[in-house]
């Protein structure tokens, strides 16, 4: 259901007209949202999947300058199994079962893939900032993404593949970076884990009312800004 942006509360909370009433509706984006919450953009809401939910509706995308930016955390993990059963990614085909939230240590990583190949670790991440062409992650200072990468290097150094996969939810991004300019910490541990043998994969995704494509796989740009 389309309805227009008001105002965000205690960073889950969004707050909507949907031309009838003004509702609240719930966001797993634990982010900044950066350039993106602006009073009286349009957005689309998807009804909860659990009945009988306090918060019956969940924010899915938002438009920004012209553009449908999707801001559903969720949604990579789920994309990334999607992609797997529809063999659309060369990075994890040879894989024959993909398990998600996949205990490590006392940590829950997002996909553990086996097959002939061996196993396949990988980390799935929502991005929605761009800055003139680039796609940067994260959008805010993240402790939770600094372990993420510093278990996926341990698991590298143990002698697994390991990768993050960064879905780019928006159309105007050419390249991808860590964004120093927010968090250094995470910045130096994307490069540090980098040179272990994480790989990272950077994907735009095709965003629409009807739903979500892939596109294509960006280039890394490795600077400081």
């Amino acid at each position: 259901m389309r309805a227009t942006f008001c105002r965000r509360e205690k960073r889950f909370l969004v707050e909507v007209d949907t031309g009838k009433d003004r509702i609240w509706v719930h966001t797993n984006n634990s982010g900044s949202m950066m350039g993106l919450l602006k009073p009286g953009a349009e957005v689309l809401i998807s009804p909860a999947q659990r009945r009988g939910r306090r918060l019956p509706y969940t924010l899915e995308l938002i438009k920004v300058d012209g553009l449908w930016v999707g801001v559903n955390t969720s949604v990579p993990n789920r994309f990334l199994k999607c992609a797997w059963q529809s063999g659309l990614m060369r990075e994890t085909t040879g894989y024959s079962t993909f398990k998600s939230e996949k205990k490590y240590g006392q940590s829950r990583m997002d996909a553990f893939l086996h097959g002939p190949l061996g196993t396949l670790w990988i980390e799935s991440k929502n991005v929605t900032l761009v800055e003139g062409d680039v796609a940067y992650f994260p959008d805010a200072v993240t402790v939770r993404g600094q372990k993420h990468l510093s278990e996926l290097m341990t698991l590298a150094s143990q002698g697994h593949r390991t990768a993050c996969f960064y879905l780019i939810q928006r159309a105007d991004a050419h390249c991808f970076a860590p964004a120093d300019f927010i968090d250094p910490s995470f910045a130096e541990l994307f490069r540090q884990a980098q040179q272990t043998g994480v790989e990272m994969w950077p994907y735009k995704a095709v965003i629409s009312t009807k739903g979500i494509g892939l596109g294509p796989r960006l280039p890394l740009l490795n600077f400081h800004r």
